[in-house]
């Protein structure tokens, strides 16, 4: 069993994707090879805690719930992830995965729920998408995008128009403070696009501080 570098393990409700509202448990990997201009988890790029992964398993069996996310960061910066998802999934958990779409997602077990971000220009880091992610997506997976702009939105709409996405959720997420959500509601209903408009209910109700 391989061990992960790990900054936090913590239970709470999910505050975004279809799963809004859930309680989970959270499970925060260190380390990202991205630097979103918008990022809100940069106290994962550093330091953490190595942890085996029987540990691991052992912290989350303490927690209640079925849903358990594994998140950073970027959790597939770590390889040993994988087995650690497996091993959640053959549990009885239901996993979801958190992940940038800069790194292949084509080991994920086929039980894990993956949440690919798309990142758009205003990102700072859209030269990072790995397009062949897509082709590897499931109908039970969801897509992100976190919006910082109009023209993020338009992009992001123009890519749904040309490129069908082979799953039933597709996020679009106003970045915190940078894009008023009433502004992208109505973007959204004006080109009746078929995706979610969603908030970060953790903010909403904690703030930003770290654990929520």
């Amino acid at each position: 069993m391989g061990r992960l570098r790990i900054t936090e393990i913590f239970h709470s409700l999910q505050g975004e994707t279809s799963a809004m509202g859930r309680p989970a448990t959270f499970v925060r990997l260190t380390g990202c090879p991205l630097r979103c201009q918008y990022c809100d988890s940069a106290y994962a790029f550093h330091g953490g805690e190595w942890m085996e992964q029987a540990a691991i398993l052992d912290r989350v069996a303490e927690r209640p719930g079925q849903l358990v996310v594994v998140t950073g960061g970027e959790p597939l910066a770590q390889p040993a992830v994988h087995e650690l998802m497996g091993a959640l999934c053959d549990a009885g958990r239901e996993v979801h995965l958190e992940t940038s779409g800069a790194l292949p997602v084509a080991a994920v077990d086929p039980r894990v729920v993956k949440i690919l971000d798309i990142k758009t220009p205003d990102s700072g880091e859209v030269e990072k998408n790995l397009w062949d992610n897509l082709a590897l997506l499931q109908p039970q997976d969801q897509v992100k995008f976190v919006l910082c702009s109009r023209k993020d939105y338009e992009w992001a709409r123009d890519f749904l128009r040309q490129h069908p996405l082979p799953v039933q959720e597709i996020l679009f997420s106003p970045s915190h403070a940078q894009l008023p959500l009433r502004d992208l509601a109505e973007w959204v209903l004006a080109d009746a696009l078929p995706v979610r408009v969603q908030i970060q209910l953790h903010k909403l109700i904690w703030g930003d501080v770290p654990g929520h």
